[in-house]
This record gives C-alpha cells, structure tokens and sequence, in this order.
C-alpha cells in the first residue's frame, strides 16, 4: 500500500513539474515564396543582430568580436532567392562588408533556407513575440544557434529576457547581446 501511495505522489509531483517547466511556444512564420501568393516582403529590408544563444559558448564564438551587426535582406536575382549583405562592425571599430545567398526550399509551410556554398548550414525562421522582431535557428556541421533580430538596433529589454527565458528552456545555455556600442557600419552598395 505505501508503495502504491509513494508511486501515486512521484506522479503528481511529475506532473507538476513538468507543467510548471512548459517552453513557451514559439509558432513558425509563414512559408517565404517567392513569385508565388505568399512573398518575402515583410523579411525584406534592415535588420539589427541583438542577441544569440547556443548549447555552448563556442558556438557563439564567431560573434565574440562583434560590436554590432546591421543585415539587409533583398530577393535575389533567380527565383526562390534570397540576398543578405551584412555591415559587421568589430569591436575595434572595423567595418567588415559579407554577402550571403539564401535558397529557399521547395514545399508549402516551410521556411527552411540554405545557404550557397554551405550545403551543412540549414537556417529556419521563427517568430517573435517582439515587435520588429524575427528568429533564426541556423544548424550547422557541429553548431546550432538561436539569433534574434529587430527592425530597431535597441528594441524593448524584454525582447532579449524573452528571448534569453525562451532559448534556456530549450537548454541554450550559452547567451551573448551584441554591445552596440558604436554606430552601425554602412551597407555596402556592391
């Protein structure tokens, strides 16, 4: 009996903890097509790093020398394209001009993007319950990371506790904000 009694109280604590500890949803953003009914558009245009998340801090170490990021997202020139020029600003001040091409993949409701010449790194979008604000989880060979982006260089604090909140419950452990500290760099026009 006061195993059955001790079994019945394992489960209810269970059930406890684990409604207590629910992720909060984040939901997918609509499919990105482009050249059919849906479109891009509302991801097109600038876009300020704020924040990352990854298991391990070595997987945010590319961005341990960023001061800030400004990104601009355009169609590209084939269909289903997708161009991002990025204006990365060290923390020494050094402006340092990249270039991207997206594919966007074949299929209603995905928004999985691959990179050119990056056949490992697959990049899906998410919402944000931040406004001006949009998610990205790239996957790679050996790293997975969470990146916030906001229409603003300095949105509301609680974007990033939100967004640091909803990556540590997915068991991110590791979390950097950009400083943004100095002014962005130009995009380059190239």
């Amino acid at each position: 009996m006061l195993h059955q009694v001790w079994a019945a109280v394992l489960y209810l604590y269970g059930l406890l903890f684990n409604s207590m500890n629910q992720c909060p949803e984040h939901g997918q953003l609509t499919t990105l097509e482009v050249g059919e009914k849906e479109s891009p558009e509302p991801h097109l245009g600038l876009w300020y790093f704020i924040a990352g998340a990854a298991p391990t801090k070595e997987e945010l170490a590319t961005f341990d020398s960023v001061d800030n990021i400004v990104f601009n997202m355009a169609t590209g020139s084939a269909p289903r394209q997708l161009q991002l020029g990025a204006a990365i600003r060290t923390k020494n001040g050094i402006c340092v001009p990249r270039k991207w091409t997206y594919h966007l993949t074949e299929g209603k409701g995905s928004t999985d993007l691959r990179t050119e010449g990056r056949p490992d790194m697959k990049t899906d979008l998410f919402s944000s319950s931040c406004p001006g604000g949009i998610m990205l989880k790239e996957t790679g060979q050996g790293y997975q990371r969470f990146l916030l982006y906001n229409r603003s260089p300095h949105p509301p604090e609680k974007c990033v506790v939100e967004f640091q909140s909803l990556t540590s419950c997915l068991d991110f452990k590791a979390f950097l904000v950009t400083p943004r500290h100095q002014e962005a760099c130009p995009m380059s026009s190239k």
